[in-house]
């Protein structure tokens, strides 16, 4: 296969990339790199079946592809919260973009949709068929129906043209390349257990969410490509387990081997109280559920940023403003 992987110098999108390689597919790696790191795929770059191409997906895209996953957003409050208009063509003009491919060429789409879609749930455990409580023009709106908008897309071309398409609701994930300063509460625990600063807590620290491991995540969006085409979903990929703030605080700080206590901050705007998906669809259609426990994962995590410098994002390049012409052929990074 030919595999396009949108966002695919991500944290997500890198270990995508490094799966499909593994299984002998050709990778075409897209990033603007607003978020996404050089640093991610820079072990990738040598492999004759990886290219990567910098371009910005809210414009047109001209490449072949048998397969496309779809992933590029920025997925962090802080990232998406810092350019919110930029979110929303992000997510709209790019799931067009995509939609616009695979109409030429026949390919299959695997949509990187979120947990978000429901917003700050009343029903829990969150299921597929909940349509979510959302705030339409908050602070997380970009985000949240940013993403709506593109599942919305995706199915309705489905039923008008026939699109081979795949929903992923991905719940909280975690792993190496997680980035230092994406203020996801994983990635600024460990940061600041590791220099032994005060753990923020946002509100009182009962608010939960539920963490799965990136192998876990992109095992699960593999066996979703290549599930039948009368499966498109959404479908919940997750971790069914459900940690307070206060409890993922607590290992952190052990697992580190730190002394640093927990500080308390006001609870952002239209922050969700909980979060647990039921991934009963993904066992049953699937096969899949996630194998990794948090203290491993953890652990595995935790070594990672040991190792690693902080590094400010869309530093890989002298500007930020990547975005190619719309009119112009993507510039290619090859080794």
């Amino acid at each position: 296969m030919r595999v396009l992987v949108t966002g695919g110098a991500g944290f997500l999108g890198s270990h995508l990339c490094e799966r499909l390689l593994a299984e002998g597919d050709e990778v075409l790696c897209l990033d603007n790199f607003f978020t996404g790191s050089m640093r991610n795929v820079a072990h990738l770059l040598h492999n004759p079946r990886f290219e990567l191409v910098q371009h910005d997906i809210a414009l047109p895209l001209r490449v072949e592809a048998d397969e496309i996953y779809n992933l590029a957003c920025p997925a962090s409050p802080v990232h998406y919260q810092r350019d919110p208009v930029r979110t929303m063509k992000t997510s709209v003009l790019g799931a067009l973009h995509v939609i616009e491919l695979a109409m030429q060429s026949g390919a299959k789409v695997l949509q990187a949709s979120t947990s978000e879609v429901y917003g700050d749930p009343q029903v829990h455990p969150q299921h597929e068929a909940y349509w979510g409580h959302v705030n339409p023009v908050g602070v997380r709106a970009c985000y949240d129906e940013g993403k709506r908008c593109a599942e919305t897309l995706l199915m309705d071309c489905r039923r008008q043209h026939g699109i081979d398409v795949k929903i992923a609701r991905i719940f909280n994930t975690y792993g190496p390349r997680m980035h230092p300063e994406d203020g996801r509460v994983v990635s600024n625990f460990i940061v600041q257990a590791l220099a032994g600063e005060p753990l923020t807590v946002y509100g009182d620290g009962t608010q939960t969410r539920s963490f799965c491991y990136v192998d876990d995540l992109v095992d699960a969006l593999v066996r979703l490509m290549a599930s039948p085409p009368d499966f498109c979903g959404p479908v919940n990929l997750g971790n069914p387990v459900e940690y307070t703030m206060l409890e993922l605080a607590g290992q952190v700080v052990a697992l580190c081997g730190s002394a640093s206590p927990v500080v308390f901050r006001p609870l952002p705007g239209d922050d969700p109280a909980r979060r647990r998906p039921d991934i009963s669809l993904a066992r049953a259609m699937l096969g899949w559920e996630p194998r990794m426990g948090l203290e491993e994962g953890l652990e595995r995590t935790i070594g990672y940023f040991r190792g690693v410098e902080r590094l400010a994002p869309g530093t890989q390049f002298a500007s930020d403003d990547t975005a190619c012409s719309p009119y112009a052929c993507p510039t290619e990074v090859r080794p």
